[in-house]
């Protein structure tokens, strides 16, 4: 937890732009930036992880309110926005940089997420495909440069534009 109260969450769920646009929205979401994390390549830049040899995973990292929404809440957003059965990438981004992950900050943000994951998989919902998100400790996390920040804001998109 942080000194303030609010709380971590780190999601990669493909291009990191519509992610972050997505979360962003969430009454109780406080802060979101985009940026590279899970990889073994100190100060990744986005030229580096698009040569799919950082292990680096873009991503989105929260700071949220833990009274006006849930981690739950967090990881149902998360499973809605992006096809979780699709190995290393989303549409038309292909590469590991595009893999869905949940990185958990805490024993309790893991719990609640392989328990989500099973329950959805357990669902049929994605019959006959198997879920492959990737459930993770957090790892340091990179900070995208400044342009892929509020990317879709500062453009006046909603979404990402099409591929």
């Amino acid at each position: 937890m942080e000194p303030d109260g609010l709380q971590q969450a780190t999601f990669g769920a493909g291009c990191f732009w519509g992610v972050e646009a997505a979360f962003a929205e969430l009454p109780g979401v406080v802060e979101t930036q985009v940026g590279y994390t899970g990889g073994t390549t100190e100060n990744p830049t986005y030229e580096k992880i698009c040569t799919d040899k950082t292990g680096h995973i873009e991503a989105v990292n929260i700071k949220y309110d833990p009274q006006k929404i849930t981690y739950e809440k967090l990881l149902e957003t998360f499973w809605k926005i992006h096809d979780p059965t699709e190995l290393n990438r989303q549409g038309p981004d292909i590469g590991s940089q595009y893999a869905s992950a949940i990185f958990f900050h805490t024993p309790e943000q893991e719990e609640t997420a392989k328990k989500s994951k099973e329950e959805l998989q357990n669902s049929g919902a994605y019959k006959p495909k198997r879920i492959v998100t990737g459930i993770l400790p957090a790892q340091k996390f990179y900070r995208a440069e400044e342009y892929h920040q509020k990317y879709l804001e500062k453009k006046g998109l909603k979404t990402c534009p099409p591929g």
